[in-house]
């Protein structure tokens, strides 16, 4: 069963079109990148993805529940790290995660162990009794990580994680990911606009104006285009696509 189906996806504002017919899916233990331009759609799809927005025409499966017709099972297969930090900086790293375990229902014993296993994943438990707003970015990026990872879901959704990182945090960041993927078999959607975080073994999803203008293995991709990863993303999204509207 794959970890995630995105199937005939359209989505408008209105009049204006900002998906059409996106279909991809992604594999158990994979690490999938998706890149695009400013307006390319990535921010409309990740809403969609996490349910922000209700689904207009199409349907998205995560672990093989129906965003649309089984919200509820769908969702606890998703864990999501947004771009912007949703932690709370007066709390400790354990008390973000104990909240968060309480909002996903977990009782005490299941939250104690899951936060313990979380905690050590991401070589957090010697520092598990600080405030959140005394670590750099990338350890609060581990945290938001371990919080969730909490509720066990199979598929963990990054919407530009690395923002605002410097250079070297940002490289273990997309390292760290990769691990999990490797050792856990967790399936990971990284969106991204940053070339150097694709590896030639990574799924490759390109959006361009809403429409998904490439999709497989980023290094089968480069071969059946002629060129590196940065000249085929650049000859794939700088000619127009009719009907399709920036967002």
């Amino acid at each position: 069963m794959n970890a995630l189906e995105v199937n005939a996806l359209s989505f408008a504002y209105g009049p204006r079109e900002a998906l059409r017919q996106v279909t991809f899916s992604l594999a158990p233990g994979r690490f999938a990148a998706l890149l695009g331009p400013n307006g390319a759609g990535k921010s409309t799809l990740i809403a969609l993805l996490t349910r922000l927005y209700d689904l207009q025409n199409g349907d998205i499966r995560v672990g093989g529940h129906s965003l649309r017709s089984d919200p509820r099972p769908a969702l606890r297969q998703l864990g999501v790290v947004f771009q912007q930090s949703t932690l709370d900086l007066d709390l400790s790293i354990e008390q973000n995660l104990r909240y968060h375990a309480a909002l996903h229902g977990l009782g005490r014993r299941q939250a104690n162990a899951r936060v313990e296993q979380e905690l050590a994943r991401q070589a957090l438990t010697e520092r598990r009794g600080e405030r959140v707003r005394e670590l750099n970015g990338g350890h609060r990026r581990r945290v938001e990580i371990a919080r969730a990872l909490l509720h066990e879901p199979r598929l963990l959704l990054l919407d530009e994680a690395s923002v605002g990182l410097d250079p070297a945090s940002r490289l273990g960041l997309n390292q760290h990911i990769r691990r999990l993927c490797q050792d856990h078999g967790i399936s990971v959607l990284w969106t991204t606009h940053l070339l150097d975080e694709v590896q030639g073994c990574d799924d490759l999803l390109i959006l361009h104006q809403g429409r998904l203008v490439a999709s497989g293995a980023a290094a089968a991709l480069s071969l059946e285009h002629g060129g590196d990863l940065t000249s085929v993303f650049q000859r794939l999204t700088t000619y127009p696509t009719a009907g399709a509207i920036d967002r």
